[in-house]
């Protein structure tokens, strides 16, 4: 286990690919106690290919794409300006909104931030916010993404913990409202600060003809949750059905053609290529750790440090903070979800509540360096330094922990939806 962890270690420090140290680590175990090399190649065919809710996860990244190309992004942006923009800071609010309502259609933060988020800084750039501004709200308010259903992340979540992915999905519709409004009070406070301007009221007409025009876009998260909900399909085919009718809409609105197809699966390639290396790679060196019993080991050793099961959140809440600032989401959800539900399982928490909890101490990992991966996109789609963007997320970052701490310890904000939809 020195060998195996001190290897990780080591090629972590060396910077390289999470997926690849991950390999090579196990591979080096495997090789110390004598088993067959052939038992990588077996646990990582296994860990992407006994899933079938993992084939979710590229029909989302891929109607992601299409979304953002689509003009899709547009009108949801432009709708949500129509309703909330006449607010103190109204193109900060409206931000937040469409960020929600994207959220209900892409699952991933990096999907909002990279394409949402560039319509977004536009027009707040035009309108005269200042840049600082700007950047904050949009990295902020695309954390919400990967929260409300359909999440990428609760698919990865759900299938290595074994939990349904259904309840994973309703569980985070309340956190991400709840989310949006606390960014909502903290931009109005600053756009006040700052003498923001508001836009007029839109009239009923003007509310009508904009829900119009973007009325099949808002559609989409409807379709999707409404469809998973009743039980016409699985989140897995619900994910399809997103593709599917993303496609029809950017065809509608003669934004894309047919011929933008090969653009669009080669980026989504590229992105599944590495997320599903990540969970193949986690397979093997998660199999270890489950052969070696690290996580029953652990299980004892919080259960004698922290016999208080609030006491015992804490801590582990830190440590997946501070996890989320060095790892990337898939890598850590699928290296640290087997080692840590043993946990929470005797300490009695309900898998779906930590799930969430889980995934939003994660995402708050997106907006904070080294990793920050929504900190670099943003810096890619507006070239502002990542250093300046860091510091001017701070204040989001506090939020979005003060709201993580009440998920924490109020879990019925978690699971009331889900079970009653689903029951207890």
């Amino acid at each position: 286990m020195l060998l195996l962890l001190g290897t990780l270690m080591i090629l972590l420090v060396l910077r390289v690919p999470v997926s690849f140290s991950l390999f090579i680590s196990s591979l080096f175990y495997l090789i110390s106690k004598d088993i067959s090399p052939l038992v990588v190649v077996q646990r990582m065919a296994m860990g992407v290919g006994d899933s079938f809710p993992l084939m979710a996860v590229p029909f989302f990244i891929l109607a992601g794409a299409i979304m953002n190309s689509g003009g899709i992004t547009e009108r949801l942006f432009s709708f949500a300006n129509r309703v909330v923009g006449h607010i103190t800071g109204g193109l900060g609010h409206a931000n937040i909104l469409a960020s929600i309502i994207f959220s209900g259609m892409s699952g991933t933060a990096i999907a909002d931030a990279g394409g949402l988020g560039a319509v977004e800084l536009k027009a707040m750039k035009d309108a005269g916010y200042d840049e600082d501004f700007s950047l904050a709200v949009t990295g902020g308010s695309s954390i919400i993404g990967p929260i409300i259903p359909p999440s990428v992340p609760a698919v990865v979540f759900g299938v290595i913990a074994g939990v349904s992915i259904g309840r994973l999905f309703i569980a985070g519709v309340v956190p991400g409202l709840i989310m949006g409004l606390a960014m909502g009070i903290l931009v109005y406070f600053q756009s006040k600060n700052k003498n923001y301007p508001k836009q007029k009221r839109a009239t009923l007409k003007e509310l009508w003809a904009s829900l119009k025009e973007s009325f099949f876009p808002l559609l989409t998260p409807v379709v999707i949750i409404g469809g998973i909900l009743v039980g016409i399909f699985t989140p897995t085919e619900a994910a399809i059905i997103a593709v599917i009718y993303s496609l029809i809409l950017g065809i509608a609105y003669r934004e894309i053609t047919l011929k933008d197809m090969p653009r669009f699966l080669r980026e989504t390639a590229n992105t599944t290529i590495a997320v599903m290396f990540i969970v193949a790679a986690a397979s093997v060196f998660g199999w270890i750790l489950a052969s070696e019993q690290i996580p029953q080991k652990l299980s004892q050793f919080f259960i004698t440090a922290f016999p208080n099961k609030y006491v015992a959140l804490l801590v582990i809440n830190i440590f997946l903070l501070i996890a989320g600032t060095f790892m990337e989401t898939i890598a850590a959800l699928t290296i640290l979800t087997p080692v840590l539900m043993p946990v929470i399982l005797n300490l009695g928490i309900d898998p779906v509540h930590f799930g969430i909890i889980m995934i939003l101490n994660l995402m708050i990992g997106l907006l904070t360096p080294p990793v920050g991966m929504v900190l670099y996109v943003l810096s890619g789609v507006s070239s502002v330094p990542f250093e300046k963007i860091s510091r001017a997320v701070m204040p989001y970052l506090i939020v979005l922990i003060i709201t993580l701490l009440i998920f924490t310890y109020v879990p019925q904000l978690v699971l009331f939806l889900p079970n009653l939809i689903f029951g207890a």
